[in-house]
């Protein structure tokens, strides 16, 4: 038996609630593991608030994120004692997640941890952190220079965060945009050189606006990617990574073919594994102690409901971590 949160669906209501599982309920997949921590990413947050149709059948241990033991394996390409990272592939969404304190999945969607990495460290970081570190590959492989600011969206959230302490490491100049200006400090902790309002960007925007942007990383969409277009540079990238805002993109192709602006999507659910571990081994490099203080909460299992609310309504700061073996 194993403890769980698990979703359930009564009379057209979803619920979250903590069972004691028996291994039966998990799926047929090859490698069994002991789950010492999973994550609470925004797509987690809509599918335990019933907020969006996420969840594709019920009843459904959610949780898109994990990292644990493996205890048992069918497959070579695993063995009893390995340290391994799960994020996307439909966990949590088409099959059981890492909410819970033991998971299955196929051995494809997994990666080795590297040597030194920590479990809770690789779950502060989570798909929030492998989608911002993705994103930040693209800009470079894109041709992103250092002579302009680089703009952030949604900056306070999870891949927002972890997006502006990558950049900062890096060098550039971080324009970190929120609707959360007393969150400010936070986010000049995390090296964001300037603070800017949300609202600056949620206006309807115009077809070009003057050159200010090196690159951006949009976790928003709506009419903030639309305005970051219009401010691009010439020839310079853009990495769209989320909808926090709305899926919509109310532009014209003018930033595109006057100013060579590139667009370009973000798949974190079904990256492949060569790419996931380029991406998690740079993370590691470039942020080895995670987020500053007040970045990171670690939290239990029955805190996570409330929580969910939370981060659907953009109210969590940074990233949280979930230890299954808290209650």
């Amino acid at each position: 038996m194993f403890r769980a949160l698990l979703l359930e669906k009564t009379d057209g209501k979803v619920t979250a609630n903590l069972r004691q599982l028996d291994d039966s309920a998990l799926p047929d997949f090859p490698v069994t593991a002991k789950v010492s921590y999973s994550t609470l990413n925004y797509k987690d947050g809509l599918a335990i608030a019933d907020k969006g149709k996420i969840v594709r059948e019920f009843p459904l241990i959610p949780g898109i994120d994990w990292a644990g033991t493996v205890e048992t394996s069918d497959d070579d390409r695993f063995k009893a004692g390995d340290r391994v990272i799960l994020t996307g592939w439909g966990v949590g969404e088409q099959f059981h997640g890492g909410m819970a304190e033991r998971a299955r999945a196929k051995a494809e969607w997994l990666i080795k941890m590297p040597p030194g990495m920590d479990k809770k460290w690789a779950m502060s970081m989570g798909t929030a952190g492998l989608t911002a570190m993705l994103a930040v590959h693209a800009l470079e492989a894109n041709g992103l220079k250092k002579d302009r600011e680089v703009l952030v969206t949604g900056a306070a959230g999870g891949v927002g965060s972890v997006a502006v302490a990558i950049l900062a490491k890096l060098g550039h100049k971080v324009v970190a945009a929120t609707g959360r200006l007393e969150l400010e400090s936070y986010l000049k902790a995390l090296g964001a050189a300037s603070v800017m309002d949300r609202a600056e960007l949620a206006k309807p925007a115009k077809p070009l606006e003057g050159e200010r942007w090196a690159g951006v990383i949009d976790t928003v969409g709506g009419p903030a990617l639309a305005n970051a277009l219009a401010s691009m540079a010439y020839r310079a990238p853009v990495a769209a990574c989320g909808l926090a805002g709305s899926h919509d993109l109310p532009t014209t192709v003018m930033p595109f073919i006057l100013r060579g602006v590139k667009l370009i999507g973000i798949d974190s659910v079904r990256c492949p594994i060569p790419e996931r571990d380029a991406a998690w081994r740079k993370l590691a490099a470039l942020l080895p102690d995670g987020l500053p203080v007040g970045g990171t909460k670690i939290v239990g299992l029955s805190d996570v409901p409330a929580l969910a609310e939370q981060i659907v309504a953009g109210q969590i700061q940074g990233r949280i971590v979930i230890d299954v073996s808290q209650a």
